[in-house]
């Protein structure tokens, strides 16, 4: 009988309350709640962590030491899981090499592609290269200076794996003695045994020869040979430019080839220099070798291309990589913007920072400006803005090699050197070269910037690879497309092959196209397939994974997703439900924890959590179909629904101080020369689809601009004239979802401070004093008061091998973390340890009477936190809880009301009711007189704002314009903007939905 539910019985993890529940299989479950309602608990921890674990389980104990497997949830059992998959947001890489192309597997297929129907092409004379001939590689050979000494090789292994004893042995019956392992030359009874597990180079030496007049004939019979062993490729290195004797070399001879090369007359050695180059294993071709090939090279220039295959397309190869910056496109450098931030200071006032700030201060750098200004007559307290192009370049590149005097004055003694000057930049890279020092080096990398290699110009490929092309174009500059771009290249391609290109090129194609199509059909239409993974948003990373899993066809597989939504405007969310009613519709089971409305309206089945955060949820409130939810009369969620609970419409919007802030020219990434102006005093949303340049504005330009004039900090902002109005703000914090602590120690009252004045309280408690106890003795990061058996971890891991490793509870403090004397300390009958076990709204009821540590938590509790414990680990917030704990930071330092607060999507895993409080904290900073800006497309956030900056039409090359800037009212009524017309119902707005959806259509 087939399995229709997965039955889950007793769940237990973390907050859940012994929660049973059947899940119908083959649909498409929401699971919502409440921040901290369980969700994930039950989705992740549960559901997933049960299913990974069991597939792993089947897997013998070998394969298992190389796959993590998770430990077993606490439940009674779960019956009809299917192998699990899981998709959440921090899953993409954040290695420089990996990319969108490379994350979908578009990369491969294009590679592939390159290689088999590509044409290369000449960078000499633009023309295609066509095949050598023998009769070409002969006379390319008698042109070398007479006397020339050289080998003939076969290169008959090409930087690959495995041992070869058999080709070895196949060699020297064929007739041939010597071969060139790894760059080293051996006889082949001498050769070494080579280890399989790396990879190695084998050239077969054919012949070894000296040119001269007569050698045509005996060349061209080489030169077959080599070329018929090696599938067409043959090397000749010259040996060095000494001209040696003839008779060193055997001549041609009735006993052949192979028995001319065991000729015992003295075997020529390579130079050092020669041994080096040949032993560059794929880094390049050796400055002392000519590569000959039966396929490309050209006539004109030389230039050859030994071998296309895919992995000569690899910027993580480095058969493929450019040399000059290892295939990664950029090279770390100093920059002179983050040398001297601010060109209004004069050289005496530290405009040259790394100079001004080093530690200890040196004399020895101010009087070597002094010395290049009496040279190059300039003043050292004019501004760095205003003094000559000549001398900024002087001072920060140096004298290019010519002398001037520099005059030092050493305790009372004065004296004269007389040599160049390196500049300040020249100083720094040779301090960095020089340096051992760890810290040291991190420090002079402040002031470096990525830049494109100078080379490859951000291709991150060689030459060679570059030089072939498909269509006219080759593969770096087609990466550089947009998905939607790459789509309509792709589709126009077969037009621009042959018909035998276009029969090998089919099968590729269809692979690209579907790949590239799923990408489109999830919104990330706007991303460029060269986009590092790094860059990504969660919620984009997320549906790169998503698009994969589509790609993959699997069917029968349970998919857990946290939160597909994020970063996604109303308008793209239709196409991502549209992908996993796809992605059900195989046959598959897809388990979504989810906040957004439309996902949950078009559920088939809903799991409402609650009714509470923490301790007070872990319940299932409802279950089952849409309308059985919204009957449901427990429910927060239906309430919502149901719209007998809303975010209510302000009543009206704040006009601001009379004050602007306004960005001049914005053109970084790809908005289009913009200029927009925030009122300050305001609740400002910055809005529009995905990859409209939302952030390019606000993070890449606004706050990093603002950053170095009002906090000094050293960020390179995005490109841009001017920014005025900053003149009327005293700081600026950007309060992103980036993790608060990477490791376990952290947590939500050490980053906010609160554990330091925990801390001090029990030590002021009269038994702590009895006892000496100051307040490290409660610190469970030092030695003291900690339990030393698991050094203040509660845990201690106890590692398992090919198992998963097992976390026990410390025994001796029973996970508390200090040892029994510190905990014999208590206030209100409570230990700091169970202080730490609490949630911050018990904490801020505990600590009622202590207004600092009451302040700190009630400020969590208003940002939504209130079920969050004290002392949980940092590494199991989510971004949204992470933001959230630096929002409340903030809100509990003293407000100046001139501060320009700047968040990026805050309601991230927030729940409609958790983002009505959110907003009530964001609103209350507002009229305090600070302004905040927030990057949002939830609609609830937008309707409350007093001002809208609406970015698009579109993302990616078809954004970065301003669309519409005003009121909602006002953007709601705008037909060009796709968030006016989702904005338009929430306000009443009429006419503006359909006149936007006419003009879409057009």
């Amino acid at each position: 009988m087939a399995l229709t539910q997965i039955s889950v019985r007793g769940a237990r993890e973390h907050n859940l309350k012994n929660v049973s529940i059947d899940i119908p299989r083959d649909t498409l479950t929401v699971i919502t709640g409440l921040s901290g309602s369980g969700k994930s608990s039950l989705a992740f921890d549960t559901i997933y962590a049960e299913g990974q674990r069991r597939y792993v389980e089947s897997l013998s104990a070998y394969a298992r030491q190389f796959l993590e497997l998770m430990q077993k949830p606490d439940v009674d059992h779960i019956e009809g899981l299917s192998p699990a998959i899981s998709i959440e947001q921090k899953t993409t890489s954040r290695n420089p090499r990996s990319t969108v192309a490379t994350v979908t597997e578009i990369y491969d297929y294009m590679r592939l592609l390159w290689a088999r129907v590509g044409i290369p092409y000449s960078p000499a004379t633009g023309l295609p290269i066509s095949a050598q001939t023998v009769s070409q590689m002969v006379d390319r050979v008698l042109a070398l200076p007479q006397g020339t000494r050289l080998y003939l090789l076969a290169p008959v292994v090409r930087g690959r794996k495995g041992e070869y004893r058999k080709e070895l042995a196949e060699w020297q019956k064929a007739g041939f003695t010597r071969v060139r392992i790894d760059g080293e030359l051996y006889e082949i009874d001498d050769a070494p045994a080579l280890d399989k597990k790396y990879k190695h180079d084998i050239e077969v030496v054919v012949d070894r020869l000296v040119v001269g007049p007569d050698l045509a004939t005996r060349l061209a019979d080489s030169f077959e040979t080599a070329l018929k062993l090696a599938d067409g490729l043959a090397y000749v290195d010259l040996v060095d430019t000494t001209v040696a004797s003839a008779t060193q070399f055997p001549s041609p001879s009735g006993e052949g080839l192979g028995e001319g090369n065991a000729s015992t007359a003295p075997l020529p050695t390579l130079s050092p220099e020669g041994e080096r180059a040949s032993g560059m294993k794929g880094a390049g071709i050796p400055a002392n070798r000519i590569v000959f090939s039966e396929r490309f090279a050209c006539p004109v220039s030389g230039f050859t291309i030994a071998e296309i295959e895919p992995r000569l397309f690899s910027f993580n190869a480095p058969q493929g990589a450019c040399p000059a910056c290892d295939g990664l496109g950029e090279k770390m450098l100093f920059d002179e913007d983050l040398v001297v931030p601010n060109h209004a200071l004069s050289i005496k006032k530290g405009a040259v920072v790394p100079w001004a700030k080093s530690n200890p201060p040196s004399p020895y750098y101010m009087q070597v400006l002094g010395s290049l200004a009496r040279e190059f007559d300039f003043d050292l307290e004019t501004p760095w803005k205003d003094l000559p192009d000549e001398v900024r370049q002087i001072i920060l590149h140096g004298t290019r090699g010519r002398p001037v005097t520099l005059r030092f004055v050493d305790g009372r003694k004065s004296y004269e050197v007389k040599k160049p000057f390196e500049g300040v930049i020249g100083n720094l890279n040779r301090r960095l070269l020089q340096t051992e020092s760890a810290w040291m080096r991190e420090e002079l990398s402040k002031y470096q910037a990525a830049q494109p290699c100078e080379v490859c110009h951000g291709a991150r490929l060689k030459p060679e690879a570059l030089a072939v092309k498909v269509a006219m174009r080759d593969i770096s500059s087609v990466t550089r497309l947009s998905v939607v771009d790459a789509l309509a290249f792709f589709a126009a391609l077969p037009a621009d092959l042959t018909d035998q290109q276009n029969e090998i090129a089919r099968a590729i194609l269809k692979e690209i196209d579907e790949r590239l199509g799923f990408l489109n059909n999830v919104g990330l239409d706007y991303l460029n397939l060269d986009r590092t993974s790094g860059t990504l948003s969660g919620g984009e990373s997320q549906r790169i994974r998503l698009a994969s899993q589509i790609g993959s066809g699997l069917s029968g597989v349970l998919y857990v997703l946290d939160e597909p939504s994020i970063g996604l405007h109303q308008r793209d969310n239709d196409m991502l439900l549209a992908t996993l009613k796809r992605l059900r519709d195989l046959g598959n089971t897809v388990l979504v924890v989810e906040h957004d409305e439309d996902a949950i309206r078009t559920a088939d089945y809903v799991i409402d959590m609650g009714p509470g955060a923490g301790v007070r949820g872990g319940h299932v409130v409802a279950h089952g179909t849409l309308d059985q939810l919204l009957a449901s009369t427990g429910s927060i969620t239906a309430d919502y629904l149901n719209g007998t609970r809303e975010v209510p419409v302000p009543a009206h919007r704040r006009k601001g101080s009379g004050k602007k802030l306004s960005v001049v020219g914005a053109t970084a990434n790809n908005l289009r020369d913009i200029t927009a102006t925030i009122p300050l005093g305001t609740f400002t949303c910055i809005t529009g689809v995905s990859g409209s340049g939302k952030s390019s504005l606000t993070i890449d330009t606004l706050y990093a601009a603002a950053a170095r004039t009002l906090n000094g900090a050293r960020i390179l902002a995005g490109k841009h004239d001017k920014i005025t109005g900053l003149q009327h703000l005293d700081k600026v914090i950007d309060i992103d979802q980036s993790p608060i602590g990477r490791t376990p120690r952290s947590n939500p009252a050490t980053y906010t401070g609160a554990f330091t004045q925990i801390r001090d309280w029990f030590a002021g408690l009269p038994e702590a004093q009895a006892r000496g106890y100051k307040p490290g003795r409660f610190s469970f990061n030092v030695k003291g008061g900690r339990c030393e058996a698991c050094t203040g971890d509660g845990l201690i891991k106890i590692e398992m091998h090919f198992l998963p490793d097992v976390y026990v509870q410390c025994d001796v403090c029973q996970g508390r973390r200090y040892n029994r004397e510190t905990l014999e300390v208590k206030f209100k009958g409570h230990s700091i340890a169970d202080v730490l076990d609490m949630t911050v709204e018990d904490a801020a009821e505990f600590f009622k009477a202590v207004p600092p540590i009451r302040d700190k938590m009630a400020m969590l509790v208003e940002v939504g936190l209130g079920y969050v414990k004290v002392g949980q680990q940092a590494t199991t917030l989510s971004g949204g809880e992470a933001q959230r704990v630096k929002l409340a930071k903030e809100l509990s330092r003293r407000a100046t009301g001139n501060t320009l607060y700047i968040l990026d999507e805050p309601t991230t895993g927030l729940h409609f009711d958790d983002v009505r409080k959110l907003l009530e904290v964001l609103h209350a900073l507002v009229e305090q007189g600070n302004t905040v800006v927030v990057i949002e497309h939830n609609l609830d956030v937008i309707k409350t704002a007093d001002w809208v900056i609406d970015l698009g039409p579109e993302g990616g090359v078809k954004g970065g314009e301003i669309v519409a800037v005003g009121t909602p009212e006002t953007v709601a009524g705008t037909a060009r903007s796709f968030t006016g017309r989702y904005l338009a119902p929430l306000l009443g707005v009429r006419g503006a939905r359909g006149e936007a959806e006419r003009v879409a259509a057009e």
